[in-house]
């Protein structure tokens, strides 16, 4: 009876497509929210991909560098890079802030993550994979590249802290676990930037420094100086990087910087399990919710238009039964009809997702399986929806047909 489905469905063709368009919105945005958290995921692949570490060392007893706090002495790479198996150790700080960008009529603000590194070729732990245009940083301060979703040119100046920079290179999908962009400068600018205080913080540091007896005193000259002198510089960094020669077994090498530097070291499985399954671990639980909620919602509508559309010719199904159609013909179209105006909400929704998913401000990543997954759900829901159609329209009285 498909030939009967169609010819209903062509009766009122304007009611339906419009209908399919509405449920195919909410498809859309349904497919768009499962992008979001793909996006998400693929955003802490992509960090530990462009970090160029195998192996990430912290602070003992922490998750950082991405999820939690971690400070260890920057001077702690070199007994690293010693041991067996390693082949590259690097210093790196992270730190997400707003960065300036100067020179403007108006000035713009941007949330990036700052990443802190040691100026060296590509392939060293930490430097941006590769750039679309410009150069590597190659100076010991006040450069710096910049991933493109900052907006951000070559030639720009922005402010980081109390410094400003030259962008002198761009980088693409340099993003942190939240999406934020990457901007890449210095190790020491990084690192003044992350710990160094404020000058007024400074000089209130300094004189009570100096008012302080044990610190200041007579006969022992230069004692003062030599604090200060202390308190103004930062020896500290997040984590270090370290690349291991191929072929070797990661935790073979974590385990005796363990053991004899007294740190913390996570191998590239153990860190995407922090970030994935602890960091976007509560984002990830909201998305679900969201993701059940509009599925309730479109089954919901697609019930509530199917019953409708049913409601509304009771007198011609009537009729049917009356010159003996069987209840199997009859449920038969129903469900034709609520199938075919899930698949046109398919197909809206899934062309709607895929032309809004670049506008958004977060990394959407659009899989075919989960299109798939969402086609099969869609049916099967479409399916589920038409049951109460189907009831009503079999309890239609023959008599109905020749009743007033």
């Amino acid at each position: 009876m498909i030939s009967l489905a169609g010819r209903d469905i062509l009766h009122a063709w304007g009611k339906f497509v419009f209908t399919g368009i509405g449920l195919g919105l909410l498809i859309g945005v349904t497919l768009t929210m499962a992008g979001v958290y793909r996006g998400m995921v693929d955003d802490a692949h992509v960090l530990l991909d462009n970090s160029g570490a195998d192996l990430w060392v912290v602070q003992q007893d922490t998750l950082g560098p991405y999820a939690e706090s971690s400070s260890i002495y920057d001077d702690t790479y070199r007994g690293i890079r010693g041991m067996t198996g390693v082949v590259r150790a690097a210093n790196v700080t992270y730190l997400t802030m707003q960065v300036r960008q100067t020179g403007m009529a108006i000035q713009r603000d941007v949330r990036a993550m700052v990443v802190g590194i040691t100026p060296d070729g590509p392939g060293h732990p930490g430097q941006p994979g590769y750039l679309v245009a410009g150069r590597h940083i190659t100076r010991g301060h006040y450069e710096a590249v910049a991933d493109i979703a900052t907006g951000f040119a070559l030639g720009d100046r922005i402010q980081i802290r109390r410094n400003l920079f030259t962008v002198v290179g761009l980088t693409r999908r340099m993003v942190s676990s939240g999406g934020d962009p990457m901007v890449f400068i210095p190790l020491k600018d990084a690192q003044e930037a992350q710990f160094l205080k404020d000058n007024d913080a400074i000089v209130r540091q300094r004189a009570r420094t100096a008012e302080n007896q044990a610190l200041n005193r007579p006969g022992v000259p230069g004692l003062l100086d030599a604090l200060i002198a202390s308190q103004s510089t930062n020896p500290y960094v997040n984590a270090v990087l370290v690349q291991i020669t191929p072929g070797s077994d990661p935790e073979s090498v974590a385990e005796p910087i363990r053991r004899w530097k007294r740190l913390t070291v996570y191998t590239r499985a153990q860190m995407q399990e922090i970030l994935i399954a602890k960091l976007i671990a509560t984002s990830a639980k909201q998305i679900g919710m969201f993701l059940v909620i509009l599925a309730i919602v479109s089954a919901a509508v697609v019930a509530f238009i199917i019953y409708t559309l049913t409601l509304g010719k009771i007198r011609e199904i009537a009729v049917l039964k009356l010159i003996g159609t069987r209840n199997r013909t009859i449920s038969a179209m129903i469900l034709q009809q609520s199938l075919a105006l899930g698949l046109i909400g398919f197909v809206v929704g899934k062309i709607v997702a895929t032309f809004w998913a670049p506008i958004f401000p977060k990394y959407v990543l659009l899989e075919p399986g989960d299109a798939l997954r969402g086609f099969v759900a869609v049916m099967l829901i479409c399916v589920l929806a038409s049951i109460v159609a189907i009831r009503a329209a079999l309890n239609v009285d023959p008599a109905e047909a020749i009743g007033g």
